[in-house]
This record gives structure tokens, C-alpha cells and sequence, in this order.
């Protein structure tokens, strides 16, 4: 099994961007040493609680203080933005660091409607339109654009022997068609919605169809992971990750909380509230190694993939650092 890291980059309470962003480089340093293969940041934008706006910049930065680990967005938010822009930043990281760089693109609007009119500049930009951008960021990545496309003749430069690989993110089982059709690898976001998991890998892997990206299919299935010596040490770590979860999805900020800060508010959560905390439990593996292990090992054997995406967005940094290193120990 391959293990590999999405970092948001999330800000604790009391911590700066610039600090959160400094975590992020250690992290990535970090993991490279315990042998994880890839290191993908997000893109969000208009929030106090996620530092990555530019995965660009971050990617470049990442690499610059890594050697091996393969360095990745996850993902650039491709319609609001041009197909043949993004083609030369994946180029270009390519040029700086060979073969060592992922091209991961998603379908989100970035946020609000007011934040996506601000990146988009007011223009009025259909999210129906990403199967049609994700095709012609792969004809300007590989020169392969159909000979009647408007922008045949225009290239993607600098011109690199070695092209990022192109990766779409979803949820869906449509999305996971785009990714078959196009030729493309798959992620799915199990630390989002672990829904419809089974049935996307499925359709991906028998719609595949080759292509200038890749021969074969290659999934990848992203999850929260919170790992400790104990039970109740990961449990502790993973309440400040589930109110954290709370607050995004009822929209009371981003940033992440203390336990001790978490456990003063738990007794005034609602039942609802509750019952939210518990769902949201069936994006995440918390618990000891080995308790891990036997839970990834489980899911591997029911989306039938060799690589997951590890997410952790708790409190502590040093207990992160250490749940890294705990899960990489028992499965690496």
C-alpha cells in the first residue's frame, strides 16, 4: 500500500498563516522521511481557517525542500480559471522538479458565489463546462488537441520531456466517469462524502479508457486519519478534528480549537450537533496502529485501490507529526 499525504493547511486558534504555512513545509519534510510517496495541497479561498490560496506557490516551495516525495495540488479548481494557464504552471513546476510533480484538478465553485465571481473576474463561467476544460488541459499538457480545436496551433510551454500527470478529484460517479473517459487517475474524496465510494471506483476502473496521461487506471481514495499509542489519546486529538468539522459545516469558522477548548464546548452541543459529530465519524480511522491498520486494510479490500490520501486536521501539530509517523510505521 502506498500512503500519501493532502495537507490544507489548516490555521489553529492562536497561530498565524505564515506559521501554518511554515507546519506545512516541516510536515512535507517530515513525511518524506517516513516514506510517504506524495505530498498534494488544497486550494480554498475567503477563509480565516485554510492558509493555501495557491497551491502553485505552495507546490514550488514543497519541492524546494524535499528530494524524492512526489509534490502535487489537490486540486486546482479548474473552471475558474484557463485551461492553458493552468497546462503552464504544470509545465513549469515540471521544468524546475522532473517527474516529481502531480497535477490533481477538482470541480468545486471555491466557495461563495460572491468569492467565484472575484476569481472568475464577474465572468459567468459554468461548472458544466469542466469536462470540456479537463480535456483541453490534457490536449495543451500532451500537444494532443483535436486538429479543429480553436487552439490547435496554440503551445504550452516551456515544451518538457516530462509532463505532470493529470488526476481529477470527486465524489461522484460522474466525476469518476470524466477521469475514466478522459484517461485520467481518480481520486476519491472519502474525507468528504464516503457515500458513493464503491460504485465511483467501480465505474472508474471499467471505463478506463488509455490515454497520452496514462495506460492504466490509478486511483487514489483520500481519508481522515487520526493515529495514537492509545485509544484515548487519538480519541482526544480527533475531538478537536470533529468540532473543527462541526464549524465548517454549520459556517462558524475555520480555525481549529484546543481540547480543552473542545471539551468546554461539548457540553453545550445540541443533539443535533451530536448526531452530526457521529456522521462525519464515517470520513475518518481514528484509533491506535494497529486499530488503524486493520480498518485501511479493510477499506483497501472494498475500493480495491493501493494507495490512500491521509488528511489530518487536528490541534496539536507534534501529535500530527506523531500520527504520520505511527501510521507509517504499521503500513509502510
Amino acid at each position: 500500500m502506498k500512503l500519501s499525504v493532502l495537507d490544507q493547511s489548516p490555521i489553529s486558534m492562536g497561530e498565524t498563516p505564515e506559521a501554518a504555512l511554515q507546519h506545512t513545509l516541516e510536515l512535507a519534510k517530515w513525511t518524506e522521511e517516513l516514506g510517504y510517496h506524495r505530498y498534494w495541497v488544497a486550494e480554498h479561498h475567503n477563509t480565516n481557517g485554510l492558509s493555501i490560496s495557491a497551491p502553485e506557490i505552495v507546490m514550488t516551495r514543497i519541492a524546494s525542500v524535499t528530494s524524492r516525495i512526489r509534490v502535487g495540488s489537490g486540486g486546482i479548481l479548474l473552471p475558474q480559471y484557463s485551461a492553458y494557464k493552468v497546462a503552464e504552471i504544470g509545465k513549469t513546476l515540471a521544468a524546475f522538479f522532473p517527474d516529481r510533480i502531480d497535477l490533481g484538478v477538482g470541480n468545486s465553485p471555491g466557495g461563495s458565489p460572491e468569492t467565484r465571481a472575484a476569481l472568475t473576474d464577474n465572468q459567468n463561467r459554468s461548472l458544466a463546462e469542466f469536462p470540456r476544460q479537463a480535456a483541453d488541459l490534457q490536449g495543451f499538457l500532451h500537444n494532443s488537441l483535436p486538429r479543429d480545436h480553436d487552439f490547435r496551433l496554440v503551445k504550452a510551454t516551456p515544451r518538457v520531456d516530462q509532463v505532470p500527470p493529470l488526476w481529477i478529484l470527486g465524489l461522484s460517479e460522474r466525476s469518476a466517469n470524466y477521469a475514466a473517459e478522459l484517461g485520467t487517475g481518480f481520486i476519491f474524496g472519502h474525507f468528504i462524502n464516503p457515500e458513493k465510494g464503491v460504485k465511483a471506483l467501480q465505474t472508474y476502473r471499467e471505463n478506463f479508457t488509455p490515454s497520452v496521461n496514462m495506460e492504466n487506471p490509478r486511483s487514489i481514495v483520500c481519508i481522515f486519519i487520526v493515529c495514537a499509542e492509545t485509544e484515548e489519546e487519538a480519541e482526544e486529538h480527533a475531538l478537536t478534528q470533529d468540532k473543527w468539522l462541526l464549524n465548517v459545516s454549520k459556517g462558524l469558522g475555520t480555525k481549529v480549537t484546543s481540547s480543552e477548548a473542545v471539551h468546554c464546548d461539548m457540553d453545550k452541543l445540541s443533539a443535533e450537533d451530536r448526531e452530526i459529530i457521529q456522521k462525519n465519524r464515517e470520513r475518518c480511522i481514528i484509533g491506535t496502529p494497529e486499530t488503524v491498520k486493520q480498518q485501511l486494510l479493510e477499506l483497501q479490500e472494498k475500493y480495491q485501490t493501493d494507495e490512500f490520501m491521509v488528511i489530518n486536521n487536528t490541534f496539536d501539530f507534534e501529535a500530527k507529526k506523531k500520527s504520520y509517523r505511527l501510521l507509517a510505521e504499521a503500513m509502510l
